[in-house]
Formats: structure tokens, C-alpha cells, sequence
């Protein structure tokens, strides 16, 4: 599938495309599908996984609304990197200096997030231009949030964004139509 459904079936632009770098906890993504249905937005999962996505794992793990979120998988990270250029993506890594307050995030924009216990990979890092690497504020000495967490707390100041700048609808979490966006 391309990306998420609307309630008639008929496919949406995503709000956002979360993207998962090598994820290991099978929960930690399933919590994040489930944040990703409920807010209109795309899953990319970029291999290796640390755990099966085939239907009777999905199944299994109780998740019905597995078949809804239209996640899209990757073989590698150069096969994702090949299809979408850093300039539309946001990366998110405990070592950025900006925060994800001081971004200014558009519809469709790519959020990147590494795995659980190492976060994105140091040549993903060293390719991005230093102004696409977001953080979440936190206090010092404190390592990171959990994953589902922080990609529920970035996804939600995104839209937060989005709505405020009359981009996406705040009773729906979907879309305006191009006729009706008022751009910044």
C-alpha cells in the first residue's frame, strides 16, 4: 500500500511519513502504527527489523489496525535514501542541537527516527545537513525518550504546527484542499 486510507477506503496524502530505521521492539512499532493511523500519517520501516511484520505476526500481536496504516517497507537504507532526499525530511536524534520547536515542518514531510537502543546510525548522521537534525528538549543527564513516545510528541507539535498555519484541518487531521491552504 502507498500510504494510509481514509474511512471510505479511498487512499489520503499522509500528514506525515514517520519513518522507523532499523527498529527492534515489536510493540514500540506497533504502538507507533497505532499513532500513525490516529493522526493521518504514513509508516516506512527500514530493514532489518528486529521482528516479523507478516500477517500472522500482525495478527498474533492483536493488531487490527495493522491493515489500515499502509505501512510501507524498505529493504535497506540506501533503497529508502534513493527514493526521498534529506530536503524533505526532519531527523531526529538525541545529538541535534535544534529542537523539534524551532523546525517548521510542511505536509508529507519525511520524520526520521533510529532504533531503540542506538538511535540513527553515524553515517545517516553525518550525511544530513545540520538543520535537519531535530531533538525533544529534555533535561540534562537524562539519556532518551522511548520511542513510541518521542514519534507520538513529534508527530503531534507537526500537526500542532500544520493546524495552526491552516494546513490541515483540526477536527479531522486531515488535508485542506489546496484551494484552502494559506501558506505561512
Amino acid at each position: 500500500m502507498a500510504g494510509p486510507a481514509g474511512t471510505d477506503g479511498a487512499a489520503v496524502l499522509p500528514n506525515f511519513h514517520v519513518v522507523l530505521v532499523h527498529p527492534e521492539i515489536p510493540n514500540n512499532t506497533g504502538n507507533i502504527g497505532r499513532t500513525c493511523v490516529a493522526t493521518g500519517c504514513a509508516l516506512h520501516l527500514v530493514h532489518p527489523l528486529g521482528f516479523s511484520t507478516d500477517e500472522k505476526a500482525c495478527r498474533r500481536a492483536g493488531l487490527d489496525y495493522w491493515p489500515r496504516l499502509g505501512v510501507i517497507e524498505h529493504a535497506s537504507w540506501a533503497a529508502y535514501a534513493t527514493l526521498h532526499p534529506p530536503s524533505a525530511a526532519w531527523f531526529l536524534t538525541t545529538k541535534a542541537d535544534r529542537t523539534v520547536f524551532e523546525a517548521t515542518p510542511v505536509p508529507g514531510d519525511h520524520l526520521i527516527f533510529g532504533q531503540e537502543t542506538a538511535g540513527l546510525p553515524a553515517d545517516v548522521l553525518r550525511a544530513v545537513p545540520p538543520d535537519r537534525l531535530l531533538r525533544l528538549p529534555m533535561r540534562p543527564g537524562e539519556r532518551s525518550l522511548n520511542l513510541a513516545t518521542a514519534v507520538c510528541a513529534v508527530v503531534y507539535e507537526g500537526l500542532r504546527q500544520l493546524m495552526d498555519r491552516h494546513l490541515v484541518d483540526p477536527r479531522t487531521l486531515t488535508r485542506y484542499p489546496a484551494a484552502r491552504m494559506r501558506l505561512p
